[in-house]
C-alpha cells in the first residue's frame, strides 16, 4: 500500500480553499486542465470527477471517510485520473455535470460525483457515497472495483452510454420561443405558492425548508400589484418564523443555509454570502411595504455579521463560513445549559432558558448519527417585546464575547464577483430604505475593490480573486449581479459614474453572451472554454439565474436611458424562454418579477431639482419611503450640465425645475403625468389601484 502523508499533490498550486483541503489527500488529484486530460488519454483512464465546496458538510465527511483513506486512494490512482473542481469557482462545470446527474439519478447536490471518458463524457453519476456499501447504497470502494471491470471489460457499453447522456444533455435545453405573459401567469404563480405554503411554520413545502427569498420577493411585488392580504401574509409568516428559528444565528446574527427541519429550529450551520444577500433584500422590502420594524432590525443584523466577518479589508466581501468546527457540524453555534451557567448570572440564565428555550438534555437531534446531544439550538417561541428584547440583547453580547473564544469554523475567504454584486444590490437597498450611510459607503467600497482587482485589461470582468490573485473569466452571473448593483447604487446615490459603469458592462455582456440565433444569454461567454454543451441558465434555484437578473437589468436600463432596443431584447428574452416558465413557474419567480415589471405597472420617476436644496431633498425622501418596486428613480441636477452618456444625457435633459422649484416627473407606463412639486400629489400618483 502507497503511504504519502507528507506529500503534495497537483492541487498544491491552486488558489481556491476547497482545492486546497485536498491538496494533502493520497488520492493523486489535478485541477481541471489539460494535464488531467492528457494523462487519461495516454493512460487510457477513465476521469473520477469530484465537486464540492469548502464549507460543504457532506463534502467534508467524503473527504476523510474516503479521500484522506489509502486503500481508496490506492484504488483511484491505479485505475483513474481524479479530478477536484471547487463549484463556485467554475461554476460551468458545476452546472454541466449536476445536470447529467439529475437526469441519470433523478436528484443532485454536492459532493457531485461523475465518472467520465477521457473526452469528457459521462457515464457515471451520483453524490455522496460512503466508504464501504452500507443500507443499499453502494459504497465508493465497490463502486471503484465495478467501474474499473467495466471499463476493461465492457467498454463498450460504457462508450455507447456515455453518448447517449451527451446527446440527452446537448439537447435538453432546446428552446422553443414562445408567447408573452400575462397577469395570469403571475396568478398561477401565486396560486401555486399558496397551495405548498406552510400556514403553520412559514415557508413552502415540508423539509428540508429553504428560505428561497426570491418567492418571497415575488409575493411582495403580487401584493403591490393586487393588494392580496394573503400574498403579504405568507411573506410576514415566513419572515418571522425564520427569524424565530435555529436558522438564524441569534448571538453572532446571519442565517444558515437551510433548516433540515420543517419548523426552522435545526439548520445546516453553513453561513452562504448569497444567503445574507438575498434574505436581507427580502426583509428590506418587507419593511417598505409594512414598516414593521422587526424587518428593519433583522436586515441590519445581517449587514453587522457580513461588515464585521465576510468583509476584507480592501473592501471584497468572503464567500462563507463552514457548518463544522473541529470536525462537528454545528459545534461552533450550540449550547448546552452547563456551559450557560459558568457565564451568566442566575437572572440572566432564568430569561435565556426562557427565551431561547434552553433544555436540560439538549434540543439538537445532530442529524448523522440522529443522536440527541446535550447541546442547544437557541431559537425563540414567540417575536420579543421592545424591553426583553434589550435585556435579551445584553445576554446575547455574552455569549458573544464566549463564543468568539471558541474554534471557529473554516472560512472560504475567497472573493467572487457575482456574490458581491448580490450583496453590493442588498446594501445600497438597505441604504436607501434606513437612510444609513453605512451601508452606501461599504457598497462603493466593493465597486471599487470589483472594478480594481476583478477587471481584465480589456475591461471585462473575472470571476474569483484570491490572494492577490483574480482568475477565470466572468460568467453571466458575475455581469447580471454586478451590473445589478451598479443600477441600485446609481439610485442610491444619483452618481452618473455607476449607471455609466452599469452601461458599459452590459454592453460586453450583450456581445459575449448574448445567443445571436434564438436570444437568451448564454452562461459561458463567446470565448470561454469549450465543455460538452453550452448551456442558457434559468432556473432560479439557491442563487437566481443570471437571465432572470438579466431581464430585470434590460427592463430597467431601458426605462432610465429610454433606449428601447434593449427592451426588445427583453421582449425576445421572455419569449425564449416562455413556455419552460409557463410549464412549471414556481422553479422561475425571480424571472417573474422581472415580467411583473414588464407586465406593469412601471413607474419612471425623475426629479429636477438642485440636490442640495431642501425641496430636492424633500421630494426624494417622500418617495423613497415608499414600497415601489417596479420603478426606476432620476435625478435631473439642474445645477449642473448634463452628463454625457450614450442615450441617456437626451432622455434626462427634456426634465427641468419648473418656477426654480424640485419638480417630479412620474410616468406610469410610459404615459406620463403633469410635471408637479408637490409631494402629495407626487406620492398620489404612485398609489396602486386598488387602494
Amino acid at each position: 500500500m502507497i503511504t504519502r502523508e507528507a506529500e503534495f499533490n497537483k492541487l498544491k498550486s491552486e488558489k481556491s480553499p476547497y482545492l486546497l483541503q485536498h491538496a494533502k489527500n493520497p488520492v493523486d488529484w489535478y485541477p481541471w486542465g489539460e494535464e488531467a486530460f492528457k494523462k487519461a488519454n495516454e493512460e487510457d483512464k477513465p476521469i473520477f470527477l469530484s465537486i464540492g465546496y469548502s464549507t460543504c458538510h457532506w463534502c467534508h465527511v467524503m473527504a476523510h471517510e474516503s479521500f484522506e483513506d489509502e486503500e481508496i486512494a490506492e484504488l483511484m490512482n491505479e485505475a483513474f485520473v481524479s479530478i477536484k473542481v471547487d463549484r463556485e469557482e467554475r461554476p460551468d462545470i458545476d452546472k454541466i455535470y449536476m445536470t447529467v446527474c439529475q437526469m441519470m439519478t433523478g436528484s443532485g447536490g454536492w459532493p457531485l460525483t461523475i465518472i467520465m471518458t477521457p473526452e469528457k463524457k459521462p457515464f457515471f453519476a451520483g453524490t455522496y457515497f460512503p466508504k464501504q456499501t452500507r443500507f443499499g447504497r453502494i459504497g465508493l470502494i465497490d463502486l471503484l472495483k465495478r467501474i474499473k471491470e467495466l471499463w476493461n471489460n465492457q467498454r463498450n457499453d460504457l462508450i455507447n452510454s456515455a453518448d447517449q447522456i451527451t446527446f440527452s444533455l446537448q439537447n435538453i435545453n432546446q428552446e422553443s420561443p414562445g408567447e408573452k405573459f400575462s397577469e395570469n401567469t403571475l396568478k398561477n404563480t401565486y396560486q401555486q405558492l399558496s397551495i405548498q405554503f406552510d400556514s403553520m411554520n412559514g415557508g413552502f413545502g415540508n423539509r428540508p425548508k429553504f428560505p428561497t427569498p426570491h418567492n418571497l420577493i415575488f409575493l411582495l411585488r403580487y401584493w403591490k400589484r393586487t393588494g392580496d392580504k394573503k400574498a403579504l401574509e405568507m411573506v410576514e409568516t415566513t419572515l418571522q418564523a425564520m427569524r424565530k428559528g435555529g436558522i438564524y444565528d441569534h448571538v453572532g446574527f446571519g442565517f444558515h443555509r437551510y433548516s433540515t427541519d420543517s419548523t426552522w429550529l435545526v439548520p445546516h450551520f453553513e453561513k452562504m454570502l448569497y444567503d445574507q444577500a438575498l434574505i436581507a433584500i427580502a426583509y428590506i422590502e418587507a419593511y417598505q411595504a409594512t414598516k414593521n420594524e422587526l424587518y428593519k432590525k433583522t436586515a441590519q443584523e445581517i449587514f453587522s455579521y457580513v461588515l464585521r466577518d465576510m468583509t476584507s479589508k480592501e473592501g471584497g466581501f468572503y464567500s462563507a463560513e463552514d457548518a463544522d468546527s473541529e470536525g462537528e457540524e454545528g459545534k461552533f453555534y450550540v449550547w448546552s445549559k452547563e456551559e450557560l451557567e459558568k457565564i451568566l448570572d442566575k437572572e440572566e440564565l432564568d430569561l435565556a432558558i426562557k427565551i431561547f428555550n434552553i433544555e436540560e438534555s439538549g434540543n439538537y437531534l445532530e442529524e448523522a448519527s440522529r443522536k440527541k446531544t446535550n447541546k442547544n439550538i437557541l431559537h425563540l417561541r414567540k417575536l420579543l417585546d421592545k424591553e426583553t428584547l434589550e435585556e435579551i440583547e445584553k445576554i446575547s453580547l455574552t455569549l458573544f464575547k464566549t463564543r468568539d473564544k471558541r474554534i471557529h469554523p473554516h472560512k472560504d475567504d475567497k472573493i467572487l464577483t457575482d456574490w458581491n454584486g448580490l450583496l453590493i444590490v442588498a446594501l445600497a437597498k438597505g441604504a436607501v430604505a434606513f437612510q444609513e450611510n453605512e451601508y452606501l459607503e461599504a457598497a462603493k467600497k466593493a465597486i471599487n475593490f470589483i472594478l480594481s482587482n476583478l477587471r481584465e485589461s480589456n475591461n471585462k470582468l473575472l470571476h474569483r480573486y484570491k490572494d492577490g490573485v483574480s482568475e477565470i473569466k466572468g460568467y453571466l452571473t458575475d455581469y447580471a449581479f454586478f451590473i445589478w448593483g451598479l443600477i441600485e447604487l446609481y439610485e442610491a446615490t444619483f452618481d452618473i459614474f455607476y449607471l455609466k459603469t452599469a452601461l458599459e458592462f452590459h454592453k460586453i455582456q450583450i456581445e459575449d453572451f448574448w445567443d445571436s440565433n434564438i436570444g437568451g444569454f448564454f452562461f459561458t461567454a463567446k470565448d470561454s472554454e469549450k465543455l460538452l454543451t453550452k448551456q442558457k441558465e434559468i432556473y432560479d434555484g439557491a442563487i437566481p439565474s443570471g437571465n432572470s437578473i438579466a431581464m430585470l437589468n434590460l427592463l430597467r436600463l431601458s426605462y432610465i436611458t429610454g433606449n428601447h432596443e434593449l427592451e426588445e431584447k427583453a421582449d425576445t428574452l421572455v419569449r425564449v424562454f416562455s413556455e419552460k416558465i409557463k410549464a412549471s413557474p414556481l422553479a422561475y419567480t425571480q424571472f417573474l418579477v422581472a415580467i411583473d415589471f414588464a407586465i406593469g405597472p412601471s413607474y419612471s420617476l425623475v426629479i429636477a431639482g438642485d440636490s442640495d436644496a431642501n425641496d430636492t431633498i424633500e421630494l426624494i425622501s417622500a418617495i423613497l419611503n415608499e414600497y415601489l418596486p417596479n420603478k426606476v428613480f432620476m435625478l435631473r441636477n439642474t445645477e449642473q450640465p448634463t452628463p454625457e452618456i450614450d442615450d441617456f444625457s437626451n432622455f434626462v435633459e427634456f426634465f427641468y425645475n419648473l418656477d426654480d422649484m424640485a419638480t417630479a416627473y412620474v410616468c406610469i407606463n410610459k404615459t406620463c403625468k403633469p410635471p408637479t412639486h408637490d409631494i402629495n400629489q407626487t406620492l398620489e400618483f404612485l398609489k396602486p389601484k386598488w387602494k
